[in-house]
């Protein structure tokens, strides 16, 4: 990871990924110049913190009354975003359990950001200042920013095919915290997270000692 990027870490970098797909769709409709006014009322981010955000990463400065330059902002984030970075996640299955992980900032003590976040119906934009996309936008999300490691939120009886979708894509780390044994090739690494089976042991000694 570069060394911008590491300084960014706790405070833009959970979004950066928000700006770059919504500045993606931009070129595509052709649009030259984009303001931080336009992007915050667009993504529901307040506007001082784009600002802060988009002056961190930017090499050119906006213009007055144009913004920045569509193109070489996108281009300045993705710099931002690098590549073969082994401590970016993603994660899947933004329910109750994924919007805690996700809102969690205590993760980057440890060397781990969670910049987005995908599901099978997204219920909102965005969770914790990080982009929560549709389930189908994750192939090319995870190829684009060579993502190595997966954490898995959803119910047990889509984590299989979530891992499968992970690993045929490029991760090789997978955080499960889905009440499910996975199937998986032996060179991806796994730690998985029961959290009723934890509970079940808590209780039980508890039972024990009383």
């Amino acid at each position: 990871m570069k060394k911008n990027s590491i300084i960014l870490l706790k405070s833009t970098l959970g979004r950066l990924p928000l700006y770059y797909c919504y500045l993606e769709e931009m070129m595509k409709n052709g649009e030259e110049y984009v303001s931080s006014a336009v992007l915050a009322q667009s993504l529901s981010i307040n506007p001082v913190q784009v600002r802060k955000d988009l002056a961190s990463v930017s090499s050119v400065p906006g213009r007055p009354k144009l913004g920045f330059k569509t193109n070489q902002l996108y281009n300045d984030i993705k710099s931002h975003l690098g590549y073969d970075n082994y401590d970016e996640a993603v994660l899947v299955g933004v329910g109750s359990l994924g919007k805690v992980l996700m809102k969690y900032n205590g993760f980057t003590n440890y060397g781990l950001e969670i910049i987005a976040g995908f599901d099978a119906n997204p219920t909102s934009k965005q969770v914790g200042g990080k982009a929560v996309m549709s389930i189908d936008m994750i192939e090319s999300f995870l190829q684009r920013f060579n993502i190595k490691i997966g954490i898995i939120a959803v119910p047990s009886s889509e984590a299989q095919k979530v891992a499968d979708l992970l690993v045929s894509n490029g991760v090789q780390a997978i955080w499960n915290f889905a009440p499910a044994t996975l199937r998986l090739p032996d060179n991806v690494l796994i730690k998985n997270e029961n959290l009723a089976a934890s509970l079940a042991a808590l209780t039980t000694e508890l039972r024990r000692r009383n």
